[in-house]
């Protein structure tokens, strides 16, 4: 294993030994969090926003699954009602912008409100930058659905959280966010441009009890990196893994959730820039 695959695995592995320890800590569970509270779950037909979804309406939560895939939405509504819970699917393309305030209003109109918003949709493109000369729409589609979509649902919705003075609104970014990812220039940045503004969100809306929190994922095995064939064979989170940290954190409401190893590699990569750079070069060069 080389030097940047023993952090992907350190990674992973910090991840689990962060959460093992915040859950020794804790005194309340899922059910305590979201009980009787409306969630709404981007990206909710599979992958980690699917079990998140599963796990929230399965404890109480009124689970709100917005994705593309009407079918795969219905089937995740059937499996939270079979449990008992409450869900309710609103297909959707969020990067269809007239769509998406559609969708907002009616999930207003049909619940009054939301009280917690976890933005977990998101597209990844891995393509190299001599590859990218001529592809200037691939950063403007990732912005669009990464970034732009969870910032209209964050306008639409912050409203009636700072009114009720409660709510939540989580956000799921990535590792790369931390320390880089080379290939994956556009998903990165528009994860970053993300954290950014509810950093900034959150200094506004602090007193009015509304809490953002940024979640920086390791890999996680889902539909997203399969095309990648780099990817295969190395570790990574399960997708009900990953459902389990966004539930972690609706229960525990932390600023940001991170590997205690990638804040380390980010530290060192204010200290040691160079060498750093040279080693994720290598890395790249050897998976390209």
């Amino acid at each position: 294993m080389d030097g940047i695959g023993e952090l992907i695995h350190l990674l992973k592995h910090g991840l689990d030994t962060q959460i093992s320890l915040t859950r020794l800590r804790r005194n309340r569970t899922l059910a305590d969090a979201v009980a009787g509270r409306r969630v709404l779950i981007t990206g909710a037909s599979s992958g980690i926003g699917r079990a998140a979804a599963i796990r929230i309406g399965a404890a109480g939560g009124t689970a709100l699954v917005v994705a593309r895939r009407a079918e795969e939405l219905r089937q995740v509504v059937a499996e939270i009602e079979a449990q008992g819970g409450k869900a309710t699917a609103y297909p959707c393309d969020l990067s269809d912008f007239d769509a998406l305030d559609a969708t907002v209003a009616q999930v207003l109109a049909d619940h009054g409100g939301v009280d917690i918003l976890i933005n977990n949709a998101g597209r990844s493109i891995r393509r190299r930058l001599d590859e990218s000369y001529e592809r200037f729409h691939d950063f403007e589609r990732t912005m669009r659905l990464n970034y732009f979509a969870p910032t209209r649902l964050m306008l639409a919705l912050l409203p009636g959280m700072r009114e009720r003075g409660a709510g939540q609104v989580i956000s799921v970014l990535s590792v790369a966010n931390l320390f880089g990812a080379a290939g994956y220039s556009a998903y990165a940045a528009s994860k970053a441009a993300l954290d950014s503004l509810t950093a900034n969100l959150q200094v506004e809306t602090a007193p009015d009890g509304v809490r953002f929190t940024s979640i920086y994922l390791p890999l996680v095995r889902t539909e997203m990196i399969a095309p990648n064939a780099m990817h295969r064979n190395s570790v990574a989170l399960t997708a009900e893994q990953g459902g389990d940290v966004i539930c972690d954190a609706v229960i525990d409401r932390p600023r940001t959730v991170a590997p205690v190893f990638s804040r380390v590699w980010a530290v060192l990569d204010r200290v040691i820039p160079d060498r750093l750079d040279i080693a994720r070069s290598e890395h790249f060069r050897r998976g390209m």
